[in-house]
């Protein structure tokens, strides 16, 4: 009875951070509004992160996770900082820049596979019934929910959904690691590490290859950046890092699906994308998907 009740606990936090995440999407291309390139509101973004992740790092210094740390394991930590945020979100705010936060998503959502392949090829996971059939579920209702986004081919559309694919797949990779390293660290210090990584990597990115001016955007710029890191970057991270521990990278992987049916709706309404019958639909379906899968995990 308490194992159900701690993975319904699990699922539960991984719904809101993927919530939380997802509305990163929405404040992005709000920001596009503003005359602000990917990098530079990735940049800030990051910079109003950084100060949270310093003080958590340090805070939790000490604190040891369930398996003892080797050397190499904080080699692995930087590499998935830099794949996993880094590249994740600069390759996810230039995919941005071309297609809709919606339409963004249904690509994104492809990471789902991506990480039970993962898994199954480098960690020996089998791929449960109960696994492939919510799959099936929240697939058909993503199918359902983008297909009029899908269906019409807009200017730079296959570019922008290049670059998000390339996020859906580096973002897989960092759930896979951190499947095996959150045990390692424990899950603050290990969310700590990789995003410190990864606001290092922009600190760089930008230094090299930015020539705007980041001290005069309007003032709803800042704002937004300060939203996105508070609450769509350290907030879920840490709920997704907890959420992976406690029901599994795979199982986590399907519990993401409610993303891009909460960016649908959170477009609608603050970006004026159209919400159709279709796209309800499908999110009823993705929904039937999550439930079926936490039912059928709570019964073993």
């Amino acid at each position: 009875m308490q194992l159900n009740k701690q993975f319904w606990y699990g699922i539960l936090i991984g719904v809101i951070g993927v919530v939380l995440f997802s509305s990163k999407a929405v404040m992005v291309k709000l920001a596009y509004n503003y005359q602000v390139d990917a990098i530079s509101i990735l940049l800030l973004r990051m910079l109003f992160s950084f100060p949270f992740y310093i003080i958590i790092a340090y805070v939790y210094r000490n604190k040891k996770g369930d398996v003892p740390v080797l050397k190499k394991d904080y080699v692995w930590v930087v590499f998935f900082g830099f794949v996993g945020y880094y590249l994740a979100s600069y390759f996810d705010f230039v995919g941005l820049t071309y297609i809709k936060a919606s339409l963004e998503r249904i690509i994104l959502f492809l990471y789902p596979t991506i990480v039970i392949i993962l898994n199954r090829l480098f960690l020996k996971k089998s791929i449960t019934r109960v696994q492939a059939g919510a799959i099936g579920l929240t697939y058909l209702g993503i199918v359902f929910a983008f297909f009029d986004e899908v269906a019409i081919s807009e200017e730079n559309t296959y570019l922008g959904g290049f670059f998000v694919l390339l996020s859906a797949i580096t973002y897989a990779s960092y759930l896979v690691g951190s499947g095996w390293l959150i045990p390692k660290f424990g899950v603050v210090k290990f969310t700590a590490y990789a995003m410190l990584v990864s606001c290092i990597c922009v600190f760089v990115h930008y230094s090299i290859i930015s020539e705007i001016n980041l001290f005069t955007f309007s003032w709803q710029v800042y704002a937004l950046g300060g939203v996105i890191a508070v609450f769509a970057t350290v907030i879920p991270s840490f709920l997704v890092s907890k959420s992976i521990k406690m029901i599994s990278s795979s199982n986590f992987a399907i519990v993401a699906g409610i993303g891009p049916i909460s960016t649908i709706i959170l477009a609608a309404i603050f970006l004026n994308e159209t919400l159709t019958g279709l796209q309800l639909f499908g999110a009823l379906i993705v929904i039937a998907g999550i439930v079926f899968m936490s039912i059928n995990k709570g019964r073993k």
